[in-house]
């Protein structure tokens, strides 16, 4: 597995490398967004770990630019956790987020997720169509249709709306999402999905505010309609 591992802070850039080195991976690193974008555009990533506050190019340009041309794994490093910080990292493009400063075995087991989920994600052309109204996606080509219309939506956007279509009317908890598609335990911050349901109602439902098929049930979580 390869990742490229991008921040202008030099010593954190060794000690993410060394940790992820020690567990197998290939590291390459750089430090700003451009040599990212560049690199990126070069090599096939297996993830990429991004920080957005970076020189040339910030996280968010370098994340949008790579999602022209990629659909690799991207992990956002900030120092800021205001939710609309979250939301324009997610979307730029990014699959997950980790907040400065970090625990570097919380971060190397979001490294594991996202890769154990890309690995999961292989188009399977037997995967049957999943409809609901307006609302379908193709598992196989990981595709998402509203009203006939092509709909793009990032890795963990799909792998949300597919687990929520492929059990319709079950209620699930911010904290049990966390762990069944993002497939790490529950670290105390759930706008993570909060950000990733907005999201998927701006691209999905006819009306956002007034969703028909995702929908809140108050206090307790997120469901698809049965």
């Amino acid at each position: 597995m390869k990742i490229l591992v991008v921040d202008d802070e030099v010593l954190l850039v060794k000690g993410i490398k060394f940790n992820l080195e020690s567990e197998g991976y290939t590291v390459d690193c750089c430090y700003d967004g451009e040599t990212a974008v560049n690199l990126a555009r070069e090599n096939r990533y297996d993830l990429i770990i991004l920080d957005l506050m970076m020189p040339k190019k910030d996280g968010l340009q370098a994340c949008q630019e790579i999602r022209g041309f990629s659909t690799v794994p991207v992990i956002m490093l900030t120092a800021r956790s205001e939710s609309a910080d979250l939301l324009m990292g997610f979307e730029s493009g990014a699959d997950d987020y980790v907040t400065k400063p970090f625990d570097i075995l919380e971060l190397k087991a979001r490294v594991r997720a996202l890769l154990r989920r890309a690995s999961i994600a292989v188009p399977q052309s037997t995967s049957a169509v999943l409809q609901r109204g307006h609302i379908s996606i193709d598992p196989g080509r990981r595709s998402a249709y509203k009203d006939g219309q092509s709909v793009e939506l990032t890795m963990k956007e799909f792998d949300l709306i597919e687990f929520l279509m492929r059990n319709p009317g079950r209620v699930y908890s911010r904290e049990n999402l966390l762990n069944l598609v993002w497939g790490y335990d529950y670290q105390g911050d759930t706008r993570t999905v909060d950000v990733h349901i907005r999201r998927l109602r701006e691209k999905l439902e006819k009306n956002p505010a007034q969703p028909e098929f995702i929908i809140t049930k108050w206090g307790v979580g997120y469901y698809f309609v049965d």
